[in-house]
């Protein structure tokens, strides 16, 4: 099924013409529509299937690349929302409503790794990044204990929202980033030297260098959501090209150059919360705004989300 919305493609500079990003599908593709508040895609190649979350319905749904069929991965789910995958391709979920990070082996169990800091409980865990060393980080928000809505509400034991690492050899969780309003997207340059984090009550993306002990920079601001008022940054995604694609809610999907500059943006008729890349060639960008699941195939690919170099595991693809 393809949305009728002619106008997908807004462009402010011409790097978003010349870089192939408007070259791809002409429509919006609808996989799924029926969600309360659509969040957290990952595309497994293993199965060739999307996972994402439906948080106020507390469940995971999953859809079939073969097929078009969308089933219930896991009901009950914690109230999750940011999914990734590590190096072994197994699924790592932020579960708002059980104030913990876990991991689901692959005879279906599900490690916990990360509900506390310094014996304190996480106040809601919302996105999720895993580095080529295994060590996983985290964003710390508390979105999920503000209301009933999206997990349960509670007072903060921590007092902050931070951004976290977990330590790929000791399982400790560790303070990585203590200067945001709302952390919540994150994504590690091609390179694994910088991760962005979108602070989404600060309406900002900033960039932190990576040092040699697992600790980051105090930052700069990458770019600022202030120009556009309806934008508010969620997740972030690179391309191929070092491009950074924001999920910016009622402002759509924006494109940013490696320079910070805003060259595009994708119009969606539903407020972004989360995007992926996927499919055989990652160049399928996948959308989870609102109520609905969304696709579109692009002119650029994304890099992966376990980092550079190719696992043994994709070749399970196809």
């Amino acid at each position: 099924m393809t949305s009728e919305h002619p106008g997908l493609y807004e462009s402010f500079d011409d790097r978003f013409r010349t870089g192939r990003c408007m070259n791809g599908d002409a429509a919006l593709e609808v996989l799924y529509t029926g969600c309360r508040w659509a969040e957290g895609p990952v595309y497994v190649p293993a199965w060739r299937q999307l996972v994402w979350s439906d948080i106020p319905n507390d469940r995971m749904l999953r859809w079939d690349e073969e097929t078009g069929a969308v089933s219930v991965f896991r009901r009950t789910a914690g109230h999750p929302n940011g999914n990734t995958l590590d190096r072994e391709g197994r699924l790592i979920s932020c579960e708002q409503g059980n104030r913990r990070v876990t991991r689901t082996e692959h005879d279906g169990t599900v490690t916990v790794l990360a509900d506390r800091w310094q014996g304190k409980r996480l106040n809601s865990p919302n996105d999720a990044a895993v580095r080529s060393d295994g060590s996983i980080w985290f964003s710390d928000p508390d979105f999920g204990i503000t209301s009933d809505y999206e997990g349960y509400r509670a007072e903060s034991e921590i007092g902050a929202n931070h951004v976290y690492r977990i330590d790929p050899s000791t399982g400790d969780v560790s303070l990585a980033a203590d200067c945001f309003g709302a952390p919540n997207g994150l994504v590690f340059s091609a390179d694994e030297q910088q991760l962005y984090v979108s602070d989404t009550k600060a309406g900002v993306v900033r960039v932190f260098d990576v040092r040699e002990d697992g600790t980051l920079s105090d930052g700069k601001i990458f770019t600022e959501a202030g120009a556009r008022g309806a934008a508010r940054f969620d997740n972030l995604r690179f391309d191929d090209g070092g491009r950074l694609w924001v999920a910016a809610m009622d402002d759509g999907v924006h494109c940013y150059d490696p320079d910070g500059t805003l060259i595009g943006r994708l119009v969606v008729p539903e407020a972004v919360a989360n995007i992926s890349w996927g499919g055989a060639k990652r160049n399928r960008l996948f959308i989870a705004a609102e109520t609905s699941l969304y696709s579109v195939v692009m002119g650029v690919a994304g890099t992966h989300p376990t980092g550079p170099g190719r696992r043994p595991w994709l070749g399970m693809a196809r």
